[in-house]
């Protein structure tokens, strides 16, 4: 059987908050596998209101068990994998040039949460005009490892992950941490589990301001 393929048009959803004449910066935020921008967004209802916080919801939505109930969106799987990325990409641009060509940003920051992070990392790579890149509780994208040109500026860019969090065990978090030091991340540890801590989150981004 021959695959074949099509591109075509579809309708992308992303959530707001926040005033975007009174704000001065951008704040693109990820969400992570099965989530849903409306309920990831409360985590980023008390942000200070110098950030236009904007979340896109990932392309694929899905109901998280069985055929019916609480649905949830995934930036991708496994099938058609590169397909989806370039989609990604495509959306995210066509997004963030809707954004700025309605205001000019002092700084435009991303977040990735968990599987957004990779999503965010990928998006990042490819913009020159993003001044932060903050990686929460996420692993680094596989198809960059090999990519030893991609230089991440030190000082300028975050990995966050919680002391608690499930998905990393501890030598996982010491050998995750080491990567991102050698990248050039500042780190930054918390006691708390796979989630995005609010108290955390507006220390980082008031010292970004």
């Amino acid at each position: 059987m021959k695959e074949n393929t099509l591109t075509i048009q579809k309708t992308a959803r992303y959530f707001t908050h926040g005033n975007l004449d009174e704000a001065s910066s951008l704040l693109i935020c990820f969400h992570g596998y099965g989530q849903l921008p409306t309920y990831f967004g409360r985590k980023f209802e008390t942000v200070d209101k110098n950030y236009f916080v904007v979340i896109p919801e990932g392309l694929h939505r899905f109901y998280l068990e069985g055929s019916a109930g609480r649905v949830g969106a995934s930036w991708m799987t496994k099938e058609a994998r590169e397909q989806d990325i370039q989609d990604n990409m495509n959306y995210l641009k066509q997004l963030l040039d809707n954004l700025t060509s309605k205001k000019s940003f002092e700084k435009i920051i991303l977040l990735g949460f968990s599987q957004g992070g990779a999503t965010a990392t990928r998006f990042y790579v490819n913009q020159l005009n993003i001044h932060h890149l903050i990686l929460w509780a996420c692993v680094f994208p596989p198809d960059l490892h090999i990519e030893e040109e991609i230089n991440f500026e030190p000082n300028k860019n975050y990995f966050v992950l919680g002391s608690e969090d499930q998905y990393f065990n501890e030598t996982e978090q010491i050998n995750t941490i080491k990567f991102y030091k050698k990248k050039n991340f500042k780190i930054l540890q918390y006691y708390g589990n796979h989630s995005i801590e609010p108290s955390i989150l507006n220390d980082l981004l008031n010292k970004l301001k």
